[in-house]
């Protein structure tokens, strides 16, 4: 369960139109044949796209990889989807995630081939790879970004120990960790402030994990750990408060609620799980308007996507 990412064995072709994030290898060509609406532009891709991201109407940015094991980034200017070439080292690199502020700021990180730390960054004119300053390899799945000298990207070393690096407008440098996460793997984090943020994940011995910045250091907090073994894969936070989801024992969703002083676990739906059922990632904009993304059933045949919204009361 600390691997949040569903792996097919193949690849999928994609249609940048609908910016289709990833599909099941069981399903049907017709079913991935997209139609592109009136007046959008788009194209097809033999890949898989991870993570998506924008600092405004007119500009976001989606990436992923092909087939072939290149990195794979496109770009939404506010009429169409555009791929924009990136660096792809030896072997085969994945990006897992991307962040942007602005549109001569974006990050995007991942592994490469060999087994290292990816991370890219797009300075307004082309994606440049950016020197990693930790020598043992591993991936990064998350990143998040408040400006151009604030950033933060989360993932796990190959040894198995958490990993968060700090941008602080000049290199990447690796963060200080409490004891008790070193043993795990973080899936998301989340920034609010150069002050502010928060790293979810698990250990290896099964609890959930959780990490909040407070401008100073890392800091592990209590968590719910629902039958003694789940995993987040998912955080947003606003300044007011803080939603991490996941996948609790069981195969139930699983979400969680900062109040401002603890992390509360909260009814999730789908109610009667029907096997393999989780949420895999959350965004909020204040503390009464969320969404949550996930799937149910996904350990069937015919699994369903499932998204739920937070309205200020409970989630649907």
């Amino acid at each position: 369960m600390s691997d949040r990412r569903l792996v097919s064995g193949g690849v999928t072709a994609v249609s940048m139109s609908l910016l289709a994030a990833a599909t099941w290898a069981g399903w049907p060509a017709a079913a991935r044949a997209a139609r592109t609406p009136a007046g959008a532009a788009s194209f097809t891709v033999t890949g898989v796209l991870n993570g998506v991201a924008a600092s405004s109407a007119r500009n976001a940015w989606a990436v992923g990889e092909i087939g072939a094991g290149k990195t794979l980034t496109v770009h939404w200017n506010g009429k169409a989807w555009r791929r924009v070439r990136s660096p792809s080292p030896a072997g085969y690199n994945g990006v897992m995630a991307v962040a942007v502020t602005s549109e001569r700021n974006a990050w995007a990180v991942g592994s490469t081939g060999s087994g290292k730390l990816l991370i890219l960054h797009w300075n307004g004119m082309s994606w440049k790879q950016s020197p990693v300053p930790v020598a043992a390899g591993g991936t990064l799945s998350a990143v998040s970004a408040t400006s151009a000298t604030s950033a933060w990207a989360a993932g796990h070393t190959n040894s198995g120990k958490a990993l968060i690096l700090r941008w602080n407008g000049t290199r990447w440098q690796p963060a200080r960790l409490p004891a008790a996460a070193v043993a795990g793997s973080l899936s998301a984090v989340a920034a609010v402030s150069a002050s502010s943020a928060w790293a979810v994940g698990s250990t290896s011995t099964g609890p959930t994990l959780i990490l909040r910045w407070n401008g100073v250091i890392w800091k592990r907090v209590p968590s719910p750990n629902p039958d003694g073994h789940a995993a987040l894969y998912g955080v947003a936070a606003t300044s007011s408060t803080a939603w991490a989801v996941g996948q609790a024992a069981g195969n139930y969703t699983l979400i969680l609620r900062w109040n401002g002083t603890t992390w509360k676990r909260v009814s999730s739906p789908p109610a009667r799980p029907l096997g393999g059922d989780y949420l895999f990632a959350v965004d909020a904009t204040s503390a009464r308007s969320a969404w949550a993304v996930g799937g149910v059933g996904t350990c069937c045949a015919n699994p369903q996507t499932l998204i739920a919204r937070w309205n200020g009361a409970r989630w649907k």
